[in-house]
């Protein structure tokens, strides 16, 4: 069996086999189980949701925009710095 692919497609395939020291084939192998369990249909869930640390403090903050980051290093300074 061959397989045809785009010349830029087969440089990745050659430098990640390179990567990881394995075939070309070994490397299409593997992609194909991960494909594989990845889509297998009917498959429960069975990782749980990682748990999130919680902090105290004062809660949400008026006027913080967190798209100013800046703004916002200097608030959770001003926070750090008050008992």
């Amino acid at each position: 069996m061959q397989v045809y692919l785009a010349p830029s497609d087969q440089e990745r395939l050659e430098r990640l086999a390179r990567r990881l020291d394995a075939s070309k084939s070994e490397v299409l192998r593997r992609g194909l189980s991960a494909l594989e369990a990845l889509t297998r249909p009917g498959q429960p869930e069975t990782r749980r949701p990682p748990a999130l640390p919680t902090f105290r403090g004062r809660g949400l903050q008026p006027g913080v925009c967190l798209d100013e980051s800046a703004a916002l290093l200097d608030l959770m300074d001003d926070t750090r710095d008050t008992p």
